[in-house]
């Protein structure tokens, strides 16, 4: 076959959910958050999160049959445990067309001791049989690796023009539990999927292990024009005990306060923490097992000394909300996390904490029929209906 190398600062060839995206023509690395930020970044596991490509997609429209991509990755291993699955996902229309998997690439190695980094080299991410039709196309990253891109391929005869951008922007800041590592590629997060069904366009802000309320990502919420906004907050408090029932409360109201200052009207959804048996009705930290898993460490009367639990986390978010909006701000709005996933699904939860594949799911569903009925007195949180069904 011969092949035509599309240049990656090609125009027709747009880039979705990075909000840095570093691209010349034989070379592309995207990051999440702006590139302002990592100068205010608090440690090297957030940059490692904040690179990795949870949400971001290569959008185009063509008629190539076959689309070769040349990449770079850097995966993720805890020790004793296998790596994490680097996976490519290409969506014709809206629907998963073609699934890769990748296992060549670097690897950041992570165990107690220290972190280690084993190099490796480039691959190419091939997919085939697409069909000879123009089609909209977008490419879903690894979620779970940072990813350089090296080369993009499509066969000589074929055609690449942009693809019509969704008008309607949402974003949404969280934890590991929105990072989605868990999912089995990055099409199927469950902000991914989400988004897919009410037809707009998303940045998935979830940062796995790093959800403190940096007044860097606030601001960039504030200042991205994005039409709605959801925030997922509590986890990573509690499992790391970062921030006390004082703390946690004022750091929430300033980081609302920050995000208000540029979208005062903008929709905000606050969302308490799912269920998560570990830390549910105790109090972290919680500490990562070699092979697989949590234990949390065991503090007798931290609780008395302000420290939180997942339900404490539910009550004060509740209470914020309600305060707000009886200030004033209609269009903020709760959300109890339990809603998504309960106690009556820790099947979806393997690890006590992070959900499954089809837990995945499961969240994306409910999330939707969640916000399909936020409309009153505020304005709705996604265009027309929502709703799964």
């Amino acid at each position: 076959m011969t092949w035509q190398s599309i240049a990656l600062d090609n125009p027709s060839l747009t880039v979705e959910g990075a909000l840095d995206v570093q691209r010349v023509a034989d070379h592309m690395k995207v990051r999440r958050l702006p590139a302002w930020t990592q100068a205010q970044s608090p440690e090297p596991a957030f940059d490692l999160m904040a690179a990795m490509a949870s949400g971001v997609r290569l959008c185009f429209t063509t008629d190539a049959d076959t689309i070769e991509i040349d990449v770079l990755v850097t995966g993720l291993q805890f020790a004793g445990e296998a790596r994490r699955p680097v996976v490519f996902d290409l969506l014709v229309a809206g629907s998963l067309k073609a699934r890769v998997e990748v296992t060549a690439g670097h690897t950041v190695v992570a165990d107690e001791a220290a972190v280690r980094f084993e190099p490796g080299g480039p691959c190419t991410v091939a997919f085939r049989g697409l069909g000879g039709d123009t089609k909209q196309v977008a490419v879903f990253l690894p979620q779970s690796a940072m990813v350089e891109v090296l080369a993009l391929r499509i066969p000589a005869e074929a055609r690449i023009t942009s693809s019509p951008a969704a008008p309607f922007r949402w974003a949404h800041y969280g934890s590991s539990i929105s990072h989605a590592m868990e999912a089995t590629g990055p099409a199927d997060t469950w902000t991914a999927i989400a988004a897919r069904q009410a037809g707009v366009d998303f940045t998935n802000l979830g940062f796995a292990g790093q959800c403190h309320l940096d007044g860097f990502v606030a601001r960039t919420l504030r200042d991205g024009g994005f039409d709605a906004i959801s925030m997922k907050l509590g986890a990573n408090v509690v499992a790391g005990d970062t921030l006390r029932r004082r703390t946690f409360a004022s750091a929430v109201h300033s980081f609302i306060d920050t995000i208000r200052e540029g979208a005062e009207a903008v929709p905000l959804l606050v969302i308490s923490p799912i269920h998560c048996p570990l830390i549910d009705d105790k109090p972290g930290p919680l500490k990562r097992v070699t092979g697989g898993g949590y234990v949390r460490l065991d503090r007798p009367g931290a609780m008395d000394d302000g420290a939180l639990t997942l339900a404490s986390v539910r009550v004060i978010l509740k209470d914020i909300v309600a305060r707000r909006r009886a200030a004033g701000d209609p269009n903020l709005h709760y959300l109890d996390g339990t809603k998504l996933l309960a106690p009556t699904d820790a099947a979806l939860m393997p690890d006590q904490l992070h959900p499954d594949a089809d837990g995945q799911a499961v969240m994306a569903e409910r999330f939707l029929d969640a916000v399909a009925k936020m409309t009153d007195p505020g304005r709705a949180f996604f265009p027309g209906p929502t709703a799964s069904q």
